[in-house]
């Protein structure tokens, strides 16, 4: 079941990925993006929690802790990523945030005595290696800054707080749905300033514009306005993926290892080329087709160990 559950959550939360990308080739706002991901998503975990009625345990101070610190991960974590990309390649900064999933492996080793044979060893080594292959492509772009290795690093630690920390809340017998409502309603506070001063610096100006300026100033405006609003309907749409995504991810972490669903759940942004390739009909290097095939042996390898 655990293995189902994990790559459903992979291609569900891989799904958010893409709509991201799809609003990225549309110029959409990354901040309108990001608050309107936030906030459906906190809406799709307080509906579930009401569902499923967990919703009681949020009169517990320890899942607003809990909360508050996965939220910081996943809030703190995307900006922090978004801030390196702006100073190094894409394909070095993204499969590098991935290494979060390393420490979650370590984590559910040490601190939950999960299993890690040999077998569990080449599985994760396998999925690692495709999460690595598969952004790389030839760039120009270089390192412009030393602040790059210090954003990136702090990055890969906050999503760490986020992966990691669903897996401690399993283990105390949280309910995943409030204590992702909690991160969420929290992220939403983290990023709804930048969104809400771009809206109002976009109004203002169409606004202001004179009759006599209006050809030479409404134009970017209107355009700044039109790419908030491919923002907000990518961020929706993203939301709910991410909501589906993360909650498959917490179940699939009560019925099975972190060290074997974490690495398949970081396998997600593989989805995100898939489609690049069919839709927007980019083209896959040697390396990144050697990443799918790490893929699919990683994850058979994990079946084998998952039966036995």
């Amino acid at each position: 079941m655990w293995l189902s559950l994990s790559i459903t959550s992979a291609l569900i939360f891989g799904s958010a990925g893409w709509f991201m990308k799809m609003s990225q080739m549309k110029n959409g706002s990354v901040s309108v993006l990001l608050i309107w991901l936030y906030i459906i998503g906190t809406i799709g975990f307080g509906v579930h929690a009401i569902v499923e009625k967990s919703y009681a345990q949020l009169a517990n101070p320890y899942i607003w802790l809990a909360g508050f610190i996965i939220g910081i991960g996943s809030a703190l974590g995307n900006y922090l990523f978004m801030k390196a990309l702006e100073l190094g390649p894409a394909s070095l900064t993204s499969p590098l945030s991935n290494t979060n999933i390393v420490l979650v492996v370590l984590m559910g080793t040490w601190m939950y005595n999960e299993p890690l044979g040999i077998m569990q060893i080449i599985s994760i080594a396998l999925l690692l290696i495709a999460t690595v292959l598969i952004t790389q492509k030839k760039e120009s772009r270089t390192i412009t800054s030393n602040w790059w290795y210090g954003l990136l690093a702090l990055a890969v630690i906050m999503f760490a707080l986020r992966n990691g920390g669903l897996k401690v809340t399993a283990e105390l017998g949280f309910e995943a749905a409030p204590v992702l409502f909690v991160a969420y309603l929290l992220s939403v506070l983290f990023f709804i300033f930048p969104a809400l001063q771009e809206q109002r610096q976009t109004d203002g100006t169409l606004a202001s514009a004179s009759f006599d300026h209006l050809q030479q100033t409404a134009p970017s405006a209107v355009r700044a306005k039109a790419d908030w609003r491919v923002g907000m309907r990518y961020g929706m749409i993203s939301g709910l993926c991410s909501y589906g995504g993360l909650q498959l991810y917490a179940v699939a972490l009560q019925n099975g290892p972190a060290n074997l669903v974490a690495p398949i759940f970081a396998t997600n942004g593989l989805l995100v080329s898939l489609l690049s390739i069919l839709i927007y009909k980019e083209r896959l290097n040697k390396l990144q087709w050697l990443a799918f095939i790490f893929l699919l042996l990683g994850l058979v390898t994990i079946r084998i160990t998952g039966t036995n």
